[in-house]
């Protein structure tokens, strides 16, 4: 099964019976209220839902401009393909004293929380059941900062446990694409997945997504507003001698 399929929950009306394409599923959402959409596809499983409300989005969103203290100096580059490279975006992360995160290899420890993340994390909490001990944020200037292909895959994430994405700011393409359609030597030709991620949105990305799927916050140099990203997760303590 290489398309992707949008579900539709069991409360939502099934209109003219025509499956929304993916791009309706990803920014239509008028009110948290409204169900949210599943987006499936061979090892992929999301949700994705407005989380909060026009006003409120826009007051936290102010209040995450106003709190969060970015991290600076060295705590700026990553380590990719043996060499340092600048992140190009601002990036922090915030979590229990007793966790650290590491990757592209720097270890990141979190500074503690501050009250616009615990609101976010208690209403993440109150919507989706899961509970969440550490955050890494992600703002971009505009459509020229960006993050390339990845996967959440880290081992001190808890198995199985899912990643909360939450947007504040502009809508950005966020582009999902399986690991055998990557590159040159690509086995399997699987389209790539784009949505598009509203101001005060929410994307579960549950398992296995990040076992089979890459994903990627594209260029896109027409957007000229910051976007702020905040995704949620479980993570525990792991042994430095397992890195």
């Amino acid at each position: 099964m290489d398309r992707f399929v949008v579900k539709r929950s069991a409360e939502e009306p099934e209109g003219d019976g025509k499956r929304p394409r993916l791009e309706e599923a990803a920014g239509g959402l008028p009110h948290p209220s409204q169900p949210s959409q599943e987006i499936r596809a061979q090892g992929l499983s999301l949700e994705y839902r407005l989380l909060f409300g026009r006003a409120e989005a826009d007051e936290i969103f102010q209040q995450l401009e106003k709190e969060v203290e970015y991290f600076e100096g060295e705590q700026t580059k990553l380590h990719v393909f043996g060499k340092w490279h600048n992140i190009p975006r601002k990036q922090v992360t915030y979590g229990d004293p007793e966790l650290t995160y590491t990757y592209s290899g720097v270890t990141f420890s979190p500074k503690p929380w501050i009250p616009v993340l615990n609101h976010i994390r208690d209403r993440l909490v109150l919507e989706t059941g899961h509970t969440f001990n550490f955050v890494v944020i992600n703002r971009y200037k505009d459509g020229e900062d960006h993050i390339g292909e990845h996967r959440d895959d880290e081992k001190e994430l808890v198995p199985r446990s899912p990643i909360a994405s939450v947007t504040f700011g502009a809508c950005r393409d966020f582009v999902f694409r399986h690991c055998d359609s990557r590159g040159k030597n690509a086995t399997r030709h699987i389209k790539p997945i784009r949505l598009q991620l509203a101001h005060g949105s929410l994307l579960m990305m549950k398992y296995p997504t990040n076992v089979y799927w890459y994903h990627s916050l594209p260029i896109r140099r027409r957007v000229l507003a910051p976007r702020i990203n905040l995704t949620f997760r479980k993570m525990m303590v792991v042994d430095k001698k397992v890195r």
